[in-house]
Order: C-alpha cells, then sequence, then structure tokens
C-alpha cells in the first residue's frame, strides 16, 4: 500500500485527491494532512481517511480541532513544515502561494517522491528544487493537467524539439484592449471550462498562469523558454503537445478533470483504472490559435523573466499575488496588473540574489513591501 502526505487538503487539489485516493482503498493510505484553516472540512478528512496526524497553520484553529479528534494536530508555519517532513512514498504538495516551495524541499529531503500542483515551487526556486530532487533520487511528478500531459508524451524520450502548452484563454479569451480596461474581478472568475480557486482563476483570465507554467517546463523538462509556446485551446480537451526531432507530435487529451492528472501521479509508475470523466471526441471541435502577446501582456512579461533569470521569477510571483488580490478586492485595474508587475521588476531584479531559500524569502517580502508602498488603497 503506497503512503500519501497531502499539503493542502481542504482546497480545490486536496480535496480531488482524496476523492481519486477513495477510489483506490486497496491501494493507498493517508499518512498525514495539513491545510490552512478550515478545520471542518479537514475533521470530515480525519474521520475518513485516518490520517496518523494533521496541521493547521492558523493556531488558533489548530486549538479547537485538538478538542475534536485524538490524533496529533500540529500547528502554525512549524507544524506544516513537520508534516511536510513526515516520510511518506508520495507528498502531494497542493499548498498556495511561495509558501510552497519550502516544505517540497522538506518533503525531498525526507526522500518522498513529489506530486507538485503547487506554481510557487518551480516558478521561484526551480533549479533549486530540481536539483536537489536528483540529489536524493526523487521523482517530480507534475499535477498541473498541462505539464502531466507533456510528461506522459515524453516518458523519458530525450529527443524533445519543442513543448506546446495550452491555455483555454480563461474568462477573457477573444476580448480586445478596450474590452479588458474595465473588467472586475467578477467577471475573471467565471473560466469557461476549469473550476478553480480565485488565484490561479484570475491568473488564468491574465494568462499569467501560462507564463508561471512556461517557467515550471523549463524546470520539468529542461527546456529552454525558447523551445517552449503556448496556444490556446479553448475546449481544454488536448492539455499539451510534445513535438520530437523527426517532427512528429505527440499530444495528450482527456476530459477537462483535474482527478486524472492526479491519479496519474499518485500511481505512478503504473497507471490508474478509474475513468472519474469519459471523454467523447465527437462533442465538438478542437481548435488552436496563438495568444495576443498586446492584449494579455502577463504572458510575455513571465516569459521574459524566464529569460532574466536571477531574482526576476520570484519578483514575478511575488508581484503577481499581491496585484491579483488589489484587483479581486477592486482596488486596480486589470492592465494595472501587468503595469506593476513591470514596474516592480524593473525596479528590483537586477539586486544581488542567491538560489537559496533565505534569499528567495528576502527577494519575496522586498517586491511586497515596494509594491504596497506604491500602489492605492493602503
Amino acid at each position: 500500500m503506497k503512503s500519501v502526505v497531502i499539503l493542502g487538503s481542504t482546497g480545490s487539489i486536496g480535496t480531488q485527491t482524496l476523492d481519486v485516493i477513495a477510489a483506490y482503498p486497496e491501494k493507498f493510505e493517508v499518512k498525514a494532512l495539513a491545510c490552512s484553516k478550515n478545520i471542518s472540512f479537514l475533521k470530515e478528512q480525519i474521520d475518513r481517511f485516518h490520517p496518523q496526524a494533521v496541521a493547521v497553520e492558523d493556531e488558533e484553529k489548530a486549538a479547537h480541532l485538538r478538542k475534536q479528534v485524538k490524533i496529533p494536530v500540529l500547528s502554525g508555519r512549524d507544524g506544516v513544515m513537520q508534516i511536510a517532513a513526515t516520510k511518506a512514498d508520495i507528498t502531494l504538495n497542493a499548498l498556495v502561494g511561495i509558501g510552497g516551495l519550502e516544505p517540497t524541499l522538506a518533503a525531498i529531503a525526507a526522500g518522498n517522491d513529489i506530486a507538485l500542483a503547487n506554481k510557487e515551487t518551480l516558478v521561484t526556486g526551480g533549479s533549486l528544487v530540481m536539483q536537489a530532487a536528483k540529489d536524493k533520487g526523487v521523482n517530480m511528478l507534475p499535477v498541473d493537467s498541462e505539464h502531466s500531459a507533456i510528461w506522459q508524451c515524453l516518458k523519458g524520450d530525450k529527443q524533445c524539439k519543442k513543448i506546446s502548452l495550452t491555455a483555454s484563454g480563461g474568462a477573457f479569451r477573444g476580448y480586445t484592449r478596450e474590452m479588458l480596461q474595465n473588467v472586475t474581478a467578477a467577471q475573471a472568475l467565471k473560466h469557461p471550462t476549469w473550476n478553480m480557486g480565485v488565484k490561479v482563476t484570475i491568473d488564468s483570465a491574465t494568462l499569467m498562469n501560462k507564463g508561471f507554467e512556461v517557467i515550471e517546463a523549463m524546470h520539468l523538462f529542461n527546456m529552454p523558454v525558447e523551445g517552449i509556446d503556448v496556444l490556446i485551446h479553448k475546449q481544454s480537451i488536448v492539455h499539451s503537445m510534445v513535438e520530437f526531432s523527426d517532427g512528429s507530435i505527440l499530444a495528450q487529451l482527456s476530459y477537462p478533470d483535474m482527478k486524472l492528472p492526479i491519479q496519474v501521479a499518485l500511481n505512478y509508475p503504473e497507471r490508474g483504472d478509474v475513468k472519474f470523466s469519459p471523454l467523447d471526441l465527437t462533442a465538438q471541435p478542437l481548435t488552436f490559435e496563438m495568444p495576443d502577446l498586446d492584449v494579455f501582456p502577463c504572458l510575455k512579461i513571465a516569459m521574459d523573466c524566464a529569460k532574466q533569470g536571477g531574482a526576476a521569477p520570484v519578483i514575478l510571483n511575488a508581484a503577481d499575488e499581491v496585484l491579483v488580490d488589489y484587483f479581486y478586492r477592486g482596488l486596480i485595474k486589470f492592465y494595472d496588473v501587468p503595469y506593476y508587475i513591470c514596474k516592480a521588476v524593473d525596479k528590483l531584479a537586477a539586486r544581488d540574489f542567491q538560489l537559496t531559500p533565505e534569499c528567495i524569502r528576502e527577494t519575496d517580502a522586498r517586491c511586497r513591501e515596494y509594491l504596497i508602498s506604491c500602489l492605492p488603497g493602503r
């Protein structure tokens, strides 16, 4: 039986991971869980899956949960890190934000394979994380549908010439610059095909999510930015494609359901046999088009930061987190997001930078402090 630790168990990816585990009661056991503060949901998960220990980052919420369960309930950031360092066969990291980086490193240090759904781990610390995984001999198993598709297509083939990441286009696919001037967060959250959290849904609307995925793909598949392109594919059926040196292209197709890539990661090196969402290829035509980088500049900004390297991806990530929050609260407009990201990168990226967890944290904090000092509504 394969033991699993889930970081971010009460979020969208975490709950779908537990749905997958429930479909294989003889194959997986839940060893430990961690969440931010949703203890009522976590209590249900404890009762159903019987982990050995859990962590709640909110210390007051953790204290309430301790009165309700008999297993150890760790608390605070230290508690989450202890759960992350728990020895298991596989750790699925579905934490939100840059706070997922160090738990990934802790799970790698424990010798656990990593099922990665936390983008910030590779956006901010890609080379560091991939080297740590290589040194420890653990597998990095992507959970993003696009990266899972690429990984399934490659299967160790090193003659990859180009990677094509597909993008649904988000809520504003087909909009012009004029149409986007006064759009709201409520409009951005109406994603046409995926049901996701606030941050990633807004990032999908700006195409920043796809920019982050380009950076992830660079690290996961050792591919330069120049070898990665993005195609708008509104049906979200073809999750990504790989072109090989002989010109042949392999694509992975499936219904847009995150339980599918989760199942692939958890069952590795085998393949699961549960069809969560069967695909009907006759239901609709499949179309592809190039993204408009003038209308959606966040994608180009992310790719430029990927080329620049150093502190730029860390600043990109921190700035986007701050600005998405401001946009969500109605304090800035849609095009303020790319404007202020560029402002932060231009101001801060040239400073000395070392690829260590400490320097990544310091750079992240410096960027947030700078942006908050110059944004409206402080």
